[in-house]
Formats: structure tokens, C-alpha cells, sequence
């Protein structure tokens, strides 16, 4: 797997013409399901508005994020690892924790969601776009201190999933933290738990497998869990967990 580095003062650079073999290709399923959120130059422009992604999760996009930064901690120091990028400002929270020798790289299969994250950031040395399928980054392994999944998971189906997991598993230096922010099954007297069901089966028909099983089923070793928390009737969770 060969990565495509993005600098946040040249953007330009992810239109630099490479040889096919050197593009991660992307995903049929992200083609198939979402196109329409993520692939679409509309999309992009559609979506990157902060009031629309707090709806999406029904008032609790601030919350949710709050809840991920805190749990990968104030003063970041060493290498931390975002796995996809997010719409809204959680990866401009995330850079303003970086310590002053604190590193942030951010990967995502997608060059147009790389590109509108550049637009949002600052220029930053410490902080690195990098075009790479979460299912294979590559490089050294155990090269982060922590990583964090914030609403990526529920999109992929199991397969995918199961090999973002184990590739975050492999670049997590042993005593690291991996912080999980997703949906989860909501809790039987929840109001919205059916109307959700009927959504995500139409929208997001992977989601509906953290419903079915504990974020744990899909690791690809034991880990010892800091915190499991629901939120928001069920609907979402908090996955902390010490590799």
C-alpha cells in the first residue's frame, strides 16, 4: 500500500497526477451506499455545515465529540491516529489538544474529504492528511500512542470493519488508547429506536450490526476495556479501550 501524503498549506498536491497502481482504490461499498454523503462535490458542500451534522445526530454532535476528546485527553503528546475524516470541527478540537511535540495524521480513502478537511484547518506541521484505505494504512506498526473512530465503524460493512479494527490494532503501540464513538442498539423504551431502525436500514444498512453485537465482537484480540458507556437512550456509544 503506497499512501498519498496531503500537506495542509499545498492541497494542491491531491490533484497531482500519480500512476493508477499508486491510488488506493475506493470501495465498492462506499461507491454503492455513500456515494450520495461523501463522493459527491455536493455532497461535501451539502454536508460541512455544523446545525445539519447536529441534527443528523439528533442534538448530540457536540456532546458525542466532547465526549472522544476527553477521552483521548487534554495535553496530547506523542503520535495520535484519526481514522476517517468527520464533518463538522472534531478534527480542529482534536488539533488545538496536540501538545507542542504532539502529532496528528488523519487518513482517509477519500482525496475530496481530505481536501474540504484541509480547507477547514489551519496550516499545522504537527498535523498530517494522508489518502490510505483504513482496512490497510500501512507502514510500522505500533507507531501511535492512540486512535480514534469517531462514527466510522457503522458504515463499513462487517468484513471492512473487522479489518480497520485489526489494522488500528497493529499501529496502537501496546499500553495505547483506541477511542470508539458510534451507534449502538438503543434501549427498549427509547421513542426514536424504530424510527432509527427504519432510517439506518434505508440509509446505513451496516449500522443496524452494532445493534446486533457489542463493538467488541468485531476486535481482533481481547483488549482491556476503560469504559463502555451508552448515551442518549442507547442510541449511541462510548468505547474506550487500552491496547
Amino acid at each position: 500500500m503506497i499512501k498519498r501524503t496531503i500537506k495542509l498549506a499545498e492541497i494542491s498536491v491531491v490533484k497531482r497526477p500519480l500512476p493508477t497502481a499508486e491510488t488506493p482504490l475506493i470501495p465498492a461499498y462506499l461507491q454503492q451506499t455513500y456515494w450520495w454523503a461523501y463522493l459527491h462535490p455536493r455532497a461535501v458542500h451539502f454536508f460541512e455545515r455544523s446545525w445539519l451534522i447536529n441534527l443528523i445526530l439528533l442534538g448530540n454532535y457536540r456532546r458525542l465529540s466532547g465526549i472522544a476528546l476527553d477521552a483521548l485527553g487534554d495535553a496530547l503528546d506523542g503520535a495520535t491516529l484519526q481514522v476517517a475524516c468527520v464533518y463538522g470541527d472534531f478534527t480542529e478540537q482534536l488539533r488545538r489538544r496536540l501538545s507542542a511535540c504532539g502529532r496528528l495524521e488523519v487518513v482517509d480513502v477519500l482525496p475530496i474529504q481530505l481536501a474540504n478537511l484541509a480547507r477547514k484547518l489551519p496550516s499545522d506541521p504537527r498535523v498530517q492528511l494522508t489518502c490510505a484505505n483504513a482496512e490497510n494504512i500501512g507502514g510500522e506498526a505500533a507507531r501511535y500512542e492512540r486512535a480514534v473512530l469517531f462514527f466510522l465503524l457503522h458504515e463499513q460493512p462487517e468484513a471492512v470493519r473487522r479489518a480497520t479494527l485489526a489494522e488500528v490494532w497493529r499501529l496502537v503501540k501496546p499500553g495505547g488508547s483506541i477511542v470508539i464513538i458510534d451507534y449502538h442498539c438503543p434501549d427498549w423504551w427509547q421513542p426514536l429506536r424504530w424510527p432509527l431502525a427504519a432510517v439506518l436500514q434505508t440509509l446505513e444498512p451496516y449500522a443496524l450490526d452494532l445493534w446486533r453485537h457489542e463493538l467488541c465482537h468485531f476486535l481482533p484480540a481481547p483488549a482491556h476495556i476503560l469504559r463502555q458507556q451508552t448515551y442518549y437512550g442507547g442510541i449511541y456509544q462510548l468505547l474506550e479501550l487500552r491496547r
